[in-house]
Order: C-alpha cells, then sequence, then structure tokens
C-alpha cells in the first residue's frame, strides 16, 4: 500500500462524515484511512462504522493529548509507504491521491504539502477566512501559495512524509500550537527534501466564526515564539510583519484622532485586500469580509507573538503557559 491517510479528530463527526465521503470519490484506491480520536466528548465511531464497507478505514481511541499526539498514535503500525496527514475539516477533491502520485512520481520527495482552497459551498466568513490564511498581501504566501516570502513548510491540513524518515525522526513533538511546523523544521534540519505540490489541494473550512478564528491565529503567534525557543534560525523577517503590522495599526488609529489623514494607509490596505479578495472570490461581499478576516489574521497573530515575547522571552515562562485555555481542551 503506498498511502495511509492519519486524520486526529476532536469532537467533529458531521466533518468527519464529510472528510470520508470525499474519500470514497478518490480515482485513486491506493491508501487506507486511519481515524483517531483525541478525547472526544461527541465521538465519530458511528461515523466511521457506516464507512466500513466502503473504505479501508481503522478507528483509534486516545485520551486527549492535541492532534501531535493522535497523529504519532495513527503512524503506529500504518501500513503505507507514505503517511498522508490531514485535518479533520478538510475535504479532498476527486483527483486529490492521483495528483500527489503523479508528483511524486516526478520528483522523489521525502516530504512534501500542498495548499488550500475554499470551496463553493463554504460561507462567506469561511470563504473570507481561507483568503486571510492563503493571501500574500496577509500570510506572504508562506502557505502554499506560488508567491512567498519564505520557504515553504508543510502543514498538517495536508502533509505527507515517507513513513521510514517519520520514524527516524519520532513523529511530532508534543507542542500544543505549531507542532506541525516543527516537524517540517526537523525536515528541513535533517536533510531531508520538501517539496511543494501544488496540484495536490485540498479544501480547509478552517475556523468558523471570527472568535474562534481570533483564538487560532493568536495562539499561531504564540507558538512562533515557542518555535523560535526550539529553532532559533527559524525566525524571519515574515514573522515579524504581524507584530509590526499591529503596532502600526494602533499608532495611526491613534493619530487619526488628531489629524484624519492617519487613516490613509489603513484604508488603502483595506482597499487593497478588498478588491483583490472580491475579484478572487467574484463577490463584493467575500472582498469586505475579506477585510475584516484579514485584520483579525495580522492583529490577532501579532498580539500573540507579542504575547509570547514577553511570557517566554521576558518573564521566562514555560512552553506550555499560554495554552491553559486552549481550544482543545
Amino acid at each position: 500500500m503506498r498511502f495511509s491517510l492519519v486524520i486526529p479528530v476532536y469532537n467533529r463527526p458531521d466533518e468527519v462524515s464529510e472528510l470520508l465521503e470525499s474519500l470514497t470519490l478518490q480515482t485513486v484506491k491506493d491508501f487506507e484511512v486511519i481515524i483517531v480520536e483525541d478525547g472526544s466528548t461527541v465521538t465519530c465511531e458511528e461515523v466511521v462504522r457506516t464507512y466500513a464497507e466502503r473504505l479501508p478505514v481503522i478507528y483509534r481511541r486516545i485520551p486527549n493529548g492535541g492532534p501531535g499526539q493522535a497523529r504519532n498514535c495513527g503512524a503506529t503500525g500504518a501500513s503505507g509507504e507514505y503517511l498522508i496527514v490531514l485535518d479533520s475539516d478538510c475535504v479532498l477533491p476527486p483527483g486529490y491521491i492521483q495528483a500527489v502520485s503523479e508528483e511524486l512520481n516526478g520528483v522523489n520527495a521525502d516530504a512534501f504539502g500542498g495548499p488550500d482552497r475554499a470551496s463553493d459551498r463554504f460561507t462567506g466568513v469561511q470563504k473570507a477566512i481561507n483568503y486571510a490564511m492563503t493571501s500574500f498581501f496577509t500570510t506572504g504566501g508562506i502557505r502554499g501559495g506560488k508567491k512567498k516570502l519564505d520557504r515553504f513548510y508543510p502543514r498538517s491540513f495536508n502533509m505527507g512524509i515517507r513513513k521510514e524518515v517519520y520514524e527516524k525522526l519520532g513523529g511530532f513533538s508534543k507542542m500544543r500550537f505549531g507542532e506541525d511546523i516543527d516537524f517540517s523544521l526537523r525536515i528541513y534540519e535533517a536533510g531531508y527534501r520538501v517539496c511543494l505540490f501544488p496540484s495536490a489541494w485540498v479544501y480547509h473550512k478552517r475556523r468558523t466564526d471570527w472568535k474562534k478564528f481570533y483564538r487560532q491565529v493568536y495562539n499561531s503567534g504564540i507558538a512562533r515564539v515557542n518555535l523560535y525557543r526550539k529553532h532559533p534560525r527559524s525566525l524571519k523577517p515574515v514573522h515579524l510583519l504581524p507584530a509590526l503590522f499591529t503596532l502600526g495599526v494602533s499608532g495611526l488609529l491613534c493619530g487619526s484622532f488628531f489629524r484624519v489623514w492617519f487613516s490613509v494607509p489603513i484604508l488603502l490596505y483595506a482597499v487593497l485586500v478588498c478588491t483583490d479578495a472580491a475579484i478572487r472570490n467574484k463577490s463584493l461581499r467575500i472582498g469586505l469580509l475579506a477585510v475584516l478576516a484579514s485584520f483579525i489574521q495580522l492583529t490577532g497573530y501579532g498580539c500573540g507573538f507579542m504575547s509570547g515575547v514577553w511570557n517566554r522571552m521576558v518573564l521566562g515562562r514555560g512552553e506550555f503557559f499560554a495554552f491553559e485555555k486552549t481550544f482543545y481542551k
């Protein structure tokens, strides 16, 4: 068997059903599916059972330990030559496995990843959040875009790795957030070949409301500081931009109380984002929502990053201090 699809799940039975349904439609069937229930109170066991005759699916249940440890559990005993890690809120187009196979046939990659897209069935908020997380004007294109300000690091919503490499590196660490980037960094540091597979994209629903989205990006900002403590070379100028953006916007807003023209740079950026998002989504409404999503993405990450710097590097607190109220619990 060539692929083992490892999917950690936490209280998302409906999403698992949608993901498994998309797997039944794959044009290439050379894979198994391993669902790992990460201490859920609302399990997907019954959902998985309904697909048992249509898919080679394995179901495991463990105490809550975070997605990294759930993936490690799924990788144990996996039969595939390659492990493909997916998030439970993803849906795969029918040609996904075929695209991965063709990419691997053309390049001898030890690890790989692909981008994500918004489905036509996504809500307006989900489409706006997808834009904020993938646009060159927000994340610098580092999440799989063709234009990017930093090298590509596979992320856990769409990440593949040769099983023997996974085992040599010991799988995912116990980091609560940023564990996928930590793993990608260790893959690079060990000298393995990492590739972006543009044709192997997935639909990724991400957060479903503004509050959850803010918490997600805030935690990601903190995680970047934790990653810096583990991998000092990993911090790049692009990772500082959200904090600088946050400080800049705060300063301009304060200045606008005295001089209206201080708000002009903010308005120009909003117009740029709105225009780009509206064109990409063929919807002015999505363009307007994307402005809000982009400001939440940048300021949320920026605030999290500054909080991480203060707590980890100034006050000397531990890695898990900031995640006591994590949404995984």
